[in-house]
């Protein structure tokens, strides 16, 4: 089974030689379907992230909303 979130991502902290940087997210807590399928309620949570790949932490960006897809690892 395949858990999916809706995070947003409130700010992004960067070293000063930008070599990396921690993301600092948090559910969005709106009436969606996403949400639903793992919190009855209203969801909370938190998310940070060290990422020490530029291309990766790249991808980020304060403000927008990130799906979150969680399932097992085999």
């Amino acid at each position: 089974m395949t858990v999916r979130a809706k995070f947003r991502c409130h700010f992004i902290q960067k070293a000063d030689d930008n070599s990396h940087c921690t993301v600092h997210m948090s559910p969005v807590t709106d009436d969606t379907p996403e949400n639903k399928t793992w919190s009855k309620y209203t969801p909370g949570g938190l998310l940070q992230m060290h990422i020490s790949n530029p291309a990766a932490f790249s991808q980020f960006e304060q403000g927008k909303e990130y799906f979150l897809d969680i399932q097992p690892a085999d």
